[in-house]
């Protein structure tokens, strides 16, 4: 059940990028486009995605425990940190020069453009890097050593 609902979850996630405009990076890029060509309808898709976010976690936490079983898995950092800063300077600067976030250009590739297999293409492989250059052995550490 819980594969079946995850995989539904995902439909309707795609669905509404493809329906909100997310996966045509010309619509993103002209929302973030302030001062030339704005179009500000993807603002609509944002306040729909919050209040919706809102209101779907109020009905969530207060059940208690996920439909499913388990437990809520919450972060527990709450620091800002260079890397918090950085990692999210970067998705800025991709989204904002490309037009495409990860789940919007996954939902993309079923365009079959070539512009948007390069970009997740390329979008895996720094991940991959990412999480190769993570490793603990690799990590400047900032404790003293003893």
């Amino acid at each position: 059940m819980q594969i079946v609902s995850t995989f539904i979850g995902g439909l309707l996630f795609g669905l509404g990028l493809v329906v909100s405009g997310l996966i045509n990076p010309a619509k993103v890029l002209n929302f973030l486009d302030l001062a030339g060509t704005w179009d500000p309808s993807l603002a609509f898709t944002m306040a729909a995605a919050v209040a919706t976010t809102a209101v779907g976690y109020r009905f969530a936490f207060r059940r208690g425990a996920p439909l499913l079983g388990g437990s809520f898995q919450l972060p527990a950092a709450s620091d800002i940190d260079a890397r918090l800063i950085g990692g999210a300077a970067l998705f800025g600067i991709g989204w904002g020069l490309i037009g495409f976030c990860p789940g919007p250009a996954i939902a993309a590739l079923s365009s079959g453009t070539i512009s948007t297999v390069t970009f997740v293409g390329a979008m895996l492989a720094g991940m991959a890097l990412a999480r190769m250059l993570d490793k603990p052995s690799l990590r400047l550490s900032t404790q003293p050593k003893s």
